[in-house]
């Protein structure tokens, strides 16, 4: 055997074992660094504020947030997840990472005027030779999965409509037909002398089938075709936002968007950062979470989370019921 193939099957083999082992974790972004407690104050007391109005929690997003916590900086890996309770701020942050990197979005969000001065007080660093975020990486939030679901929905109702039409049209042709109220004058209209032979010659199913041209989206539970979007919307070899995935999500699919996600890390160099509440992606092998309830914000293992803890409780009390 040539040296060459030699070579080259030895680095295959190195290769399988590496995933068989684990995989070869990708990382694009290492970390993120938001307004210090300094920058906000410079920045609110300045004599352009002053001028403005007197800025208060509320009217002052997305400042005056993350200081309160003792936020500053993220260091992520190649699977970070940001956990939190509503208004914790966790899809504030991950909006803020993908404004700051501009990254795709499907779904608009709630800009504010202060946004874009926000964002020159915040920095990143991406991993060593790694010069931009690759081209794909995305934010996905629920208002884009929403979206989606609301696309499909209108598709489908539109292709209902256009079944009943021709249900119509097939049920009055037949009749025309046996009738022989029709014949054909010219050539114009061979089209239709095509249509009245193919209603004769094919049962109802069949000729709507045919005249729809499986143009039809499979229907699908709003949770199911959730599932679908994200396993169409990442893909390989990117950077993914993803604001609380698990909406309309049941366990089941949960579970297995965890493993999907998992895998995309594991195999397909993809990083992701995600805020959640599910314990079915927060314990996913190798997350790092921080937990934005905590002040200061602090990484910890899934399973100290009040969230995970309230579960196990809830089981433990009711353990009985399941032998």
């Amino acid at each position: 055997m040539p040296v060459l193939r030699k070579l080259l099957l030895l680095l295959e083999t190195c290769a399988i074992l590496m995933l068989s082992e684990g995989g070869v974790r990708v990382q694009f972004l290492e970390s993120f660094t938001f307004a210090s407690e300094s920058d906000e104050a410079g920045f609110l007391v300045s004599s352009y504020q002053l001028d403005m109005a007197c800025y208060n929690k509320n009217n002052a997003y997305p400042f005056k947030i993350f200081p309160f916590k003792g936020l500053h900086r993220l260091d992520f890996a190649p699977i970070t997840i940001l956990y939190g309770g509503n208004g914790s701020g966790k899809s504030t942050a991950l909006n803020i990472i993908a404004e700051k990197l501009q990254l795709q979005r499907i779904a608009p969000f709630n800009d504010t005027p202060l946004m874009e001065k926000y964002l020159n007080f915040c920095r990143y660093m991406l991993c060593d030779g790694v010069r931009r975020p690759p081209e794909g990486s995305a934010i996905i939030t629920s208002d884009g999965v929403f979206d989606f679901l609301l696309d499909v929905r209108a598709i489908n109702e539109g292709i209902d409509h256009r079944r009943d039409a021709l249900l119509e049209e097939y049920d009055a042709t037949i009749e025309d037909c046996r009738d022989n109220h029709w014949q054909m004058r010219d050539l114009s209209e061979y089209d239709e002398l095509k249509r009245r032979l193919e209603a004769k010659k094919s049962t109802k199913s069949k000729y709507v089938a045919r005249r729809l041209g499986g143009t039809e989206l499979e229907m699908k539970s709003n949770g199911e075709s959730a599932f679908v979007y994200f396993t169409q919307k990442i893909g390989e070899n990117a950077l993914y936002l993803l604001d609380e995935p698990e909406n309309s999500l049941s366990a089941k699919l949960q579970a297995e968007l965890a493993q999907f996600l998992a895998d995309s890390a594991r195999f397909y160099d993809c990083q992701f950062i995600i805020s959640t509440h599910s314990p079915f992606l927060l314990s996913m092998k190798g997350a790092k979470i921080y937990d934005l309830d905590a002040s200061p914000v602090t990484a910890k293992p899934w399973t100290e989370l009040e969230n995970v803890r309230a579960y196990h409780e809830l089981f433990q009390a009711h353990s009985s019921e399941f032998e």
